[in-house]
């Protein structure tokens, strides 16, 4: 009876010092626990706001990068690209109705001039036919220039001419793409996507890839996948764009119970906190705590103040939203959840894993200390 006694009042006095450790914090762990979390909130004289997530703060919460070009960007017409333009190169094959003609030469048809390029001007030089200005001009209205200035000197000149894109009317092209360089708007290439097209396509996941179009003192961004979905949003494009082609830089920070604890690239245009959580290899199923899943962010002022139903608020506000997992609609909160660029994601251990963590921290102790003990004697 008395070794029952005994024993049962040094179990007492295990749970006794337990209880009294825990409550302490004597006991290493990855952040505070939801009891915490919830005594620093604004309506207890802390410095956040904590929020219970549902339907409205949802809702309330629920915002997405808008991406988009100007009107300047969309409004623009297709490029005429049979208009030369200085920096072009032209190709000439004249051919001359007699048998030794003043380009040909003896015994030949016709004279090809390759690679006459058009200078900052607009002007190119043809012999016999002189200084003409090609830019401004379509190839059909340049041949009849050239013909009529040529029938002065041989007679019933034929003239072709070939206009090809040069650095006239080039658009730059850089990032993750498959070929960055300078590219030629030509008929094929006139559009956004045809261009992007031209230069390899982009070299990381579409779903991610975000298209970035400066335009003088104009400029717009936009999901490479908007593209596809939206043809006004396939713009034309202009001699002098510059086009950037990049992955999305937005991140996410996972702490606390998860699989792993890191800062995540988000994977997708919108990330659900559900998706969050599995995205770092879900809950720790020994640690975690289901109902104490926390997404802190600093809130702008109209969301917070559409979140808190206040007008008084002013600034950005510390905001902690709560998920309870247990809850009869917490993964449905969860999935809807809109999880943005800088959040941090955090889950709380459960109550038990403390008392675990203190038992398994006072016995190896104690049973430490007895080990000492037992060879001291």
């Amino acid at each position: 009876m008395t070794s029952l006694a005994s024993r049962g009042a040094r179990i007492g006095a295990l749970c006794v010092l337990v209880t009294a450790v825990t409550a302490c914090g004597l006991l290493p762990r990855s952040g505070p626990t939801r009891n915490e979390i919830f005594a620093g909130s604004v309506q207890r004289d802390g410095d956040a706001f904590v929020v219970e997530v549902n339907q409205r703060v949802t809702a309330a919460t629920a915002v997405i990068p808008a991406l988009g070009f100007p009107p300047e960007l969309i409004n623009a017409g297709l490029s005429d690209t049979d208009v030369i333009r200085p920096g072009d190169t032209i190709a000439l094959t004249i051919y001359e109705n007699v048998t030794d003609g003043l380009l040909a030469g003896e015994g030949a048809a016709a004279a090809v001039i390759n690679e006459v390029q058009v200078d900052g001007a607009g002007f190119i030089f043809i012999p016999y036919a002189g200084r003409i200005r090609a830019a401004g001009n379509t190839p059909e209205q340049l041949r009849g220039i050239i013909t009529r200035n040529l029938d002065e000197q041989t007679p019933d000149p034929q003239v072709i001419v070939r206009r090809a894109a040069g650095d006239g009317s080039t658009v730059t092209v850089t990032g993750a793409v498959g070929g960055q360089g300078v590219y030629p708007i030509e008929r094929p290439t006139r559009t956004l996507s045809a261009m992007l097209a031209a230069a390899g396509g982009v070299s990381v996941e579409p779903e991610i890839a975000q298209v970035t179009l400066v335009r003088g003192h104009h400029r717009g961004t936009i999901w490479f996948q908007d593209l596809f979905r939206d043809p006004a949003v396939d713009i034309a494009l202009r001699s002098g764009d510059r086009i950037l082609v990049e992955g999305d830089t937005r991140s996410f920070t996972a702490l606390g119970a998860t699989g792993t604890q890191t800062i995540v690239p988000f994977e997708a245009q919108v990330i659900s906190a559900i998706e969050a959580i599995a995205s770092v290899g879900g809950l720790n199923p020994q640690l975690a705590d289901p109902t104490g899943v926390f997404v802190l962010r600093n809130e702008p002022e109209p969301i917070a103040r559409a979140v808190l139903g206040r007008n008084d608020l002013v600034g950005t506000q510390r905001m902690v939203y709560v998920l309870d997992l247990t809850a009869p609609t917490g993964m449905f909160e969860a999935r809807d959840f809109v999880i943005r660029d800088g959040d941090t994601v955090y889950v709380t251990a459960a109550p038990i894993t403390q008392w675990n963590n203190a038992i398994g921290a006072l016995t190896g102790t104690l049973g430490a200390a007895n080990t000492v003990a037992s060879a001291g004697q």
